[in-house]
């Protein structure tokens, strides 16, 4: 499973299907059952639409945020949104995240990568049809 598949599962409280294998083509490639969340090799996993519209992110987050016994800031910080969601946190894995989203520089620069990380996963999961405020999408 995608560690972007694992974000979306637990904010949007859906099971993430299987990868498909490599070399079947997309056409082949089964679709996921309702309240799955598909998971490729080739691009970030998606949330059924019928289930991404009804959920509000910052409520969730908070939720979780506030069961949660550390300090934190996931509306600014890729370490603590996943901390949040009880996703690991290293730095190896939000490398791995990095890659899977195809980021393109430096992954030892851990202070940029760490702020494109948190805006590109912001993005997705509105991009998946979560209800994220305006204030929390990347100000370019």
């Amino acid at each position: 499973m995608s560690i972007f598949g694992s974000i979306l599962g637990k904010i949007f409280g859906t099971t993430p299907a299987a990868a498909a294998p490599a070399s079947a083509p997309a056409s082949e490639a089964a679709a996921p059952a309702a309240g799955q969340v598909a998971a490729t090799t080739d691009a970030p996993a998606t949330v059924p639409a019928d289930i991404a519209e009804k959920v509000d992110i910052v409520a969730v987050l908070d939720d979780l945020n506030e069961k949660n016994p550390e300090t934190l800031d996931w509306r600014v910080s890729i370490v603590d949104l996943l901390k949040v969601l009880g996703i690991d946190s290293s730095h190896a894995h939000r490398k791995e995240l990095a890659a899977e989203l195809k980021y393109d520089g430096d992954t030892n620069d851990s202070a940029k990568m760490n702020i494109w990380l948190h805006e590109k996963v912001i993005a997705l999961v509105a991009a998946n049809g979560g209800k994220v405020p305006a204030d929390l999408l990347a100000k370019k």
